[in-house]
């Protein structure tokens, strides 16, 4: 496995994380766990996952898996979406968020999580309030380091800026849809990490599978693709997209290599990506990926890759998720 700083921070992920949405909603609880098994046996120790996700069963399954096994992983859960029907179930306030990160270590089983990360902006917080929060949760054990997600860039150097005039812990990563079929970071939200030492981690990094080769011209998926899983997701699929995903399969197929291997290559060689969250229902999946840490692109293969996914840097983002 290969490791990378998480920005500037002196905290180790490997190059190939875990997503864990699956957990408790198209992944059991046994073959969740076996998962997890699997990929820190591999040598993947970053996992992520977040309070929302399978109606907070992600987060129980996971405290569950890592019984024994704690000091291995680098444990990453998020705050901020709507958590309920009352007026503070949801943001970035003060209340909110100790409320949920106490909640999420008593699902995790454990004492602290290595990141904690702010789900989306919240434009009715004050981020002095937020950034100040997250500050006092370092302080006292139960966060390592902090990031955010679904930030724009002018937000999270706003952010950061705070931070800096006020002594506060700086957010270190930043979640964001990207992939070779959305390279919208790359105008603004990368080139400001990278001056700012802020690692960027990938979420959607096969654009919710489009990428992995596994949707035919019709649009037809196998059983258990997340299109037929997750009724939602079918607003992602259309006939540019799947023609996208056969080209790229093309050019994988020409490399001697998948079109899921080759594209998660592609996003590690990019810069500023600490780690690269790949969501998986079954371990046969995470020991398919692991392929991609090991993978090397030439200069042929990449300009190929480039050229082809030029037309996703521009336009709306894969996935944004906000408060509305």
């Amino acid at each position: 496995m290969k490791y990378n700083r998480l920005g500037k921070s002196g905290l180790e992920v490997s190059a190939l994380g875990l997503g864990t949405n699956a957990f408790g909603k198209r992944s059991d609880e046994p073959t969740s766990i076996r998962i997890v098994h699997s990929a820190l046996d591999l040598g993947i120790n970053f996992i992520d996952t977040a309070n929302i996700y399978a109606g907070t069963e992600s987060e129980r399954i996971i405290g569950i898996a890592l019984s024994g096994r704690r000091d291995e992983a680098v444990l990453a859960t998020k705050a901020g979406l709507v958590m309920g029907q009352g007026p503070n179930a949801r943001g970035s306030s003060r209340g909110h968020l100790m409320r949920e990160l106490d909640n999420s270590l008593t699902r995790l089983r454990t004492d602290y999580v290595d990141l904690y990360q702010i789900h989306t902006f919240d434009p009715y917080t004050p981020l002095e309030e937020t950034l100040r929060t997250l500050d006092d949760m370092v302080s006292s054990g139960k966060v390592r380091y902090i990031g955010a997600s679904n930030y724009a860039a002018w937000e999270l150097m706003k952010a950061l800026g705070i931070s800096d005039r006020s002594g506060f812990v700086r957010y270190c990563a930043t979640q964001t849809s990207y992939s070779l079929a959305d390279r919208t970071p790359e105008q603004e939200l990368i080139p400001m990490c990278l001056d700012q030492g802020v690692g960027i981690i990938p979420y959607f990094p096969l654009a919710g599978g489009i990428l992995s080769g596994k949707y035919g011209p019709g649009g037809e998926a196998p059983d258990g693709a997340r299109s037929k899983t997750d009724p939602g997701f079918g607003r992602f699929l259309n006939e540019r997209s799947i023609a996208f995903g056969q080209e790229v399969s093309g050019i994988a197929a020409a490399y001697g290599t998948t079109a899921s291997a080759l594209s998660l290559a592609w996003l590690m060689d990019r810069p500023a990506v600490s780690t690269v969250i790949v969501g998986s229902s079954r371990p046969e999946q995470v020991e398919s990926n692991i392929q991609s840490v090991s993978l090397v692109l030439d200069a042929q293969v990449k300009q190929a890759l480039d050229v082809a996914s030029e037309p996703y840097r521009h336009g709306k983002p894969f996935a944004n998720y906000r408060l509305t």
